[in-house]
């Protein structure tokens, strides 16, 4: 038989997904270890992360950044260039792992160095020092950073929908200046490092690792001094200010960011708001992108998004926009998003949509390590690997009704908070 391949393969809609979620052990000391085996990769993964610590002052707020960022520079046996030497030697990577709710390192390496590269990343949870000198280094770095985003209309306007959405008060809404890195100094680190950094551990391991060498993660890490899990992450508090606007009259474009709060991955409507953001502007045929980029040209890009946090997720559309056009392209956004709750969505787009969904969705478990970071989005919030089941369910059936219902729902102008950096 002879392939055509003039012709494209036909696009084949699968009927589940079939996900064997991770084995689990309680080291001696409480800490979970979550383990992939991935027989046909011989890389390693180890991931150790910790819950943000929220209730330190503000005035010391960036301590957790600096401390955890400083990890690598120095041990009470190792400086920080043997450090790099060493993980490079053995073909080994460490990175930070650093989001909202979450700090820690990951290692990457083979399973023929698994034993000999362990050891000292284990070292790094207990054994670092802070040198003085990095740490000025750090901090001149961070200072140079916060100036540059003070510029930048886009990351700018990032920070003040944080601020808006959240609070200036509450941990994801606090803006930091240059004060806050002067505050900083080794002894915080350290103090940090030893009471507060170990907050409710977790180790995440992918790749094809033996029985012994599964032992030697629990050897290794059994002694941890795990710390008591701190302060509760405070609830949001609720939106005071409709707009928060920042002109700058020399600037060549205006920096937008829409959004507000949403649900929690465990709702009954999430999986509809995911269609219903995608349709909006969650790919690059998006209803946003083909009325502001494509037909009136004001952005050379416009994207709404759903991020994730435990207590509920939240909403955000940004863009960059001409001059001038700001609030051209804000009242565009209500405009498409009032289209899709009043009127339903044609079966032509319906079939795109589904399409690209389902695609992106088996996408995001094309490596084994890809599995592992599924497994975490959906683990703390309290779910499994069934989340991704029934999303591929409802994007298979949904309906043009499902998204009209959903968008009257949650989508209302007074509880959508506006931002604008820029030259309006």
């Amino acid at each position: 038989m002879i392939v055509d391949r003039s012709k494209a393969p036909d696009f084949q809609i699968p009927e589940n997904i079939s996900l064997i979620p991770p084995t689990k052990r309680i080291l001696a000391n409480g800490v979970p270890v979550f383990y992939i085996h991935t027989p046909q990769i011989e890389a390693i993964k180890v991931e150790v992360v910790t819950s943000v610590n929220t209730g330190l002052p503000a005035s010391k707020a960036l301590v957790p950044f600096f401390t955890l960022h400083m990890l690598q520079e120095g041990t009470k046996t190792m400086r920080s260039e043997e450090l790099d030497h060493f993980f490079d030697h053995y073909a080994s990577e460490v990175d930070v792992v650093s989001n909202f709710e979450q700090n820690g390192l990951s290692l990457l390496t083979t399973r023929k160095h698994f034993s000999e590269v362990l050891p000292l990343f284990r070292s790094l949870f207990t054994e670092a020092v802070f040198p003085e000198k990095e740490l000025s280094k750090r901090k001149s770095q961070k200072e140079l950073s916060i100036s540059l985003n003070k510029e930048q209309t886009g990351a700018r306007a990032n920070q003040l929908y944080r601020m808006g959405l959240f609070g200036a008060d509450h941990p994801f809404g606090f803006i930091a200046d240059e004060k806050n890195v002067r505050n900083v100094n080794r002894q915080d680190l350290e103090e940090f490092y030893v009471h507060h950094f170990l907050a409710r551990p977790e180790i995440f391991v992918t790749g094809n690792l033996e029985g012994n060498q599964l032992d030697e993660i629990e050897g290794l890490f059994s002694d941890l001094q795990v710390i008591p899990e701190g302060e509760q992450m405070p609830f949001h508090t609720i939106l005071t200010d409709k707009r928060i606007l920042e002109p700058r009259e020399t600037s060549v474009q205006a920096s937008i960011r829409l959004g507000q709060h949403l649900i929690p991955k465990n709702h009954p409507d999430y999986h509809a708001l995911t269609v219903f953001n995608t349709i909006l502007g969650g790919y690059f045929g998006s209803r946003l992108i083909k009325n502001i980029r494509e037909e009136k040209g004001h952005t050379y890009g416009i994207y709404s998004t759903i991020g994730s946090l435990t207590p509920s997720d939240y909403w955000l559309v940004m863009a960059d926009v001409q001059q001038g056009y700001a609030e051209e392209v804000i009242e565009e956004v209500y405009k498409e998003i009032d289209l899709l709750k009043n009127y339903p969505i044609d079966p032509s787009e319906r079939e795109v949509i589904r399409n690209y969904m389902i695609g992106n969705l088996l996408s995001n478990f094309s490596s084994p390590f890809d599995l592992m970071t599924r497994f975490k989005n959906v683990y703390h919030h309290g779910l499994n690997y069934s989340f991704y089941e029934e999303q591929l369910d409802f994007i298979r059936n949904f309906t043009a009704e499902d998204i009209m219902l959903v968008g009257n729902k949650y989508f209302k102008r007074e509880n959508i908070l506006e931002v604008i950096v820029g030259a309006v």
